[in-house]
């Protein structure tokens, strides 16, 4: 008999299709360059609270949200590849694949809010650093979009995989919340109103301290004496 179990709590299925929406934004929009790069700055602003917000509810989470519950150790990588790994949430190798996305998005962001484009626009931390760096960083910030734009390829063709050929659909439960298992189901526990306003706030915190709003600006400099005839 199969049962209906709980697994995706509702703040980690808005994170997870928050993220896919704002990364597809984000690489439109700096592609097509000119006015819609100051959408991608600001896009890259809401990503930096959308990961810190993630990196948080990993801790504070619900059970299956919790980096603890699929962060894929030697021991359960050998048990999945050995077809002995029964978890509901991220399989091992699909929570590398995560891990690696955060990873990377994350170096992106982090070079995005340092880096400029020698034209109109500069990252919102850019005045923190030398115009070298920035530089650097900026250079940086475009070699990894190949990185993640075939990171984002290959996590779409597992999903096909596991459609089409495990006769597994992972995206429907992302939907609903829910996944069909042989076993009785389990609540999970955590996650509570406490939990996600701690990570709420974290990541407006983020946001803030990304938008360099609180860099002071720079000295405006005095106006030349007029000379006196």
């Amino acid at each position: 008999m199969a049962h209906r179990t709980p697994v995706w709590d509702l703040p980690t299925r808005i994170f997870h299709w928050s993220l896919a929406t704002l990364v597809a934004g984000a690489i439109i929009s700096g592609k097509i360059g000119g006015n819609a790069i100051v959408w991608h700055g600001r896009i890259g602003l809401a990503l930096v609270g959308l990961v810190v917000f993630r990196l948080a509810w990993g801790f504070l989470g619900s059970t299956h949200a919790r980096f603890a519950s699929f962060v894929p150790t030697p021991s359960r990588l050998r048990a999945y590849l050995r077809g002995e790994w029964d978890g509901l949430g991220h399989n091992p190798l699909g929570a590398l694949s995560v891990l690696a996305l955060l990873a990377l998005i994350g170096a992106q962001l982090a070079t995005g809010l340092l880096a400029n484009d020698d034209i109109a626009f500069q990252g919102h931390l850019a005045p923190l650093v030398a115009k070298e760096l920035s530089d650097t960083l900026s250079s940086l910030h475009r070699l990894l979009i190949n990185g993640l734009i075939g990171l984002i390829a290959l996590h779409l063709a597992a999903i096909m995989f596991y459609a089409h050929v495990k006769r597994e659909n992972l995206v429907k439960p992302m939907l609903t919340g829910w996944k069909e298992t042989a076993a009785a189901p389990k609540t999970p526990v955590g996650g509570g109103p406490l939990a996600l306003l701690v990570a709420l706030l974290l990541a407006c915190a983020a946001i803030y301290a990304g938008s360099g709003s609180w860099i002071a600006p720079p000295p405006v400099a005095a106006a030349a004496p007029t000379p006196s005839f």
